[in-house]
């Protein structure tokens, strides 16, 4: 059994037992592929996977079994090398963050930036991703940590530390009946109107959605999509009201107006996510600091140590406050 066998295996059951999806991952031909699970089946003495003539159909119950434990050998080989390239004090290698589209477009550019500038032999490998995805990615162990929001509680999964709190805008085109007027907008007045928002927003448990169902309404949702700049774009050609996040508003959206919507939906919170068991590399550490200047280096690396579920820094900033002290 090596551990080419186990990321195989891995890359297999990620890929929905697509093995032709599964060798592009690992960067491998599909024969040698299927070559290293039969070599695998065979030491073991069990098959991993039902078959189906030459595909693969399902995992049997010995296959989670191993799948399970594959995932914690491999992390705990990956931590190893990182321990081992810090104590050589190695500048190099490689961050791999899973993210949303909004995150990634309007928050995450700076302290990536900052990331290059202090290691610049460090690759990032960025990942935007539907929300639904991005933490099972991190819980697949394909990225070495997470950037997403929540309203309320952290994630569920993993290491979560606050970035920052944010609210959501209602965006109309200038000149619409709701941009003319002195006061915000009610729910009541929304749900008469066709929205365009993130994807997200079809869940049952999206905050979006909850807020409407406690005044007994239900929202019309025109159309939905995974990045900010489409919703700004739909809006522009008339589809609906625009409901997005604060930070996926620029200087260069001046024919569109923005109106608060702190009074009808919950502030979120952006968090890094980490791995419980993951070893904090320092350029990782950097990037940690560099996108939650907020947080303390100290902190973080006991909070990470301790395996705790979140850390509770002094005070979370706005993005108001976020961006004043990113672009400083």
């Amino acid at each position: 059994m090596t551990l080419v066998q186990l990321r195989y295996l891995i890359a297999i059951a990620d890929s929905g037992l697509n093995i032709t999806l599964a060798a592009e991952r690992v960067h491998a031909t599909q024969p040698g592929l299927s070559k290293q699970l039969r070599q695998l089946e065979d030491e073991l003495g069990f098959q991993l996977f039902v078959r189906k003539g030459k595909s693969l159909d399902a995992v049997t119950a010995a296959g989670q079994q191993v799948i399970e434990r594959a995932r914690s050998m491999l992390t705990e080989a990956a931590n190893i090398r990182a321990i081992a390239a810090d104590l050589r004090n190695e500048a190099h290698g490689e961050l791999r963050i899973a993210t949303t589209h909004t995150q990634a477009r309007f928050a995450l550019p700076a302290a990536i930036a900052a990331l290059n500038s202090r290691y610049p032999q460090v690759r990032v490998q960025l990942q935007p991703s539907r929300d639904a995805e991005v933490l099972a990615q991190l819980e697949a162990g394909s990225v070495d940590l997470a950037v997403i929001s929540s309203a309320g509680d952290p994630p569920p999964f993993g290491i979560a530390l606050p970035a920052y709190h944010w609210h959501r805008v209602i965006v109309t085109p200038q000149g619409h009946p709701l941009a003319a007027r002195a006061l915000p907008p009610t729910l009541a007045e929304l749900a008469a109107l066709p929205l365009v928002s993130y994807e997200s927003s079809l869940r049952p448990e999206s905050s979006l959605q909850r807020a409407f169902e406690a005044v007994s309404l239900r929202p019309q949702i025109a159309m939905t999509a995974g990045d900010a700049d489409l919703i700004k774009t739909y809006v522009r050609a008339g589809l609906g009201i625009g409901v997005l996040a604060e930070m996926a508003l620029l200087d260069s959206d001046a024919d569109l107006r923005a109106l608060s919507a702190e009074h009808l939906f919950p502030q979120c919170t952006t968090w890094i996510v980490l791995r419980r068991e993951s070893v904090l590399r320092e350029y990782m550490l950097e990037f940690i600091l560099q996108f939650a200047p907020h947080l303390d280096r100290r902190d973080v690396a006991r909070i990470v140590a301790s395996n705790a579920a979140h850390g509770h820094p002094p005070r979370i900033p706005s993005w108001r406050e976020y961006k004043g002290v990113a672009s400083a």
